[in-house]
C-alpha cells in the first residue's frame, strides 16, 4: 500500500482514479483494500478542502433560496424573523439577523447556522 500526501494536481488526479475504482467496486469492510480506500478518501478530502474550498453562501441569499424552495411567503417567515415589516427589513439588508432569528431559521428551515453567522 503506497500512501503519501497529495502535494500536486497530478497526485490528486492519481488518487481520484484509485478512489473511483473503489467507488465502482467498494471493498469489504475490514480488508486492507477498505483501509486503503478510507485513507485515500481522507487525503482527497483534505486536498480538496485546501485547494477547492467553497465559500459559504450569503445568509440573505440562503434565506431567499429556502423561501423559493419551499414556496414560502413573507407571511410564512413570521415565526422565524418576526412581523412582515421585519421580514422585509432583513431581506432588504436593512436589519441584521439576531441570534434568536438565526436559531429559529436554523431549527425551522434547516439553514446551516454557519451560513447564517459567517456567510
Amino acid at each position: 500500500m503506497d500512501i503519501r500526501p497529495l502535494h500536486t494536481e497530478a497526485d490528486y488526479a492519481d488518487a481520484l482514479k484509485i478512489v473511483s475504482a473503489y467507488v465502482d467496486n467498494e471493498p469489504a469492510a475490514g480488508t486492507p483494500e477498505a483501509d486503503h480506500f478510507e485513507v485515500l478518501l481522507t487525503l482527497v478530502e483534505a486536498y480538496e478542502a485546501r485547494h477547492y474550498a467553497v465559500a459559504l453562501p450569503d445568509p440573505i441569499e440562503a434565506i431567499k433560496f429556502r423561501m423559493e424552495q419551499g414556496g414560502l411567503t413573507i407571511a410564512d417567515m413570521k415565526p422565524y424573523l418576526g412581523s412582515p415589516n421585519r421580514v422585509y427589513e432583513v431581506l432588504n439588508r436593512k436589519r441584521g439577523l439576531s441570534l434568536n432569528m438565526i436559531r429559529r431559521l436554523h431549527q425551522g428551515l434547516q439553514i446551516p447556522a454557519e451560513v447564517l453567522i459567517f456567510g
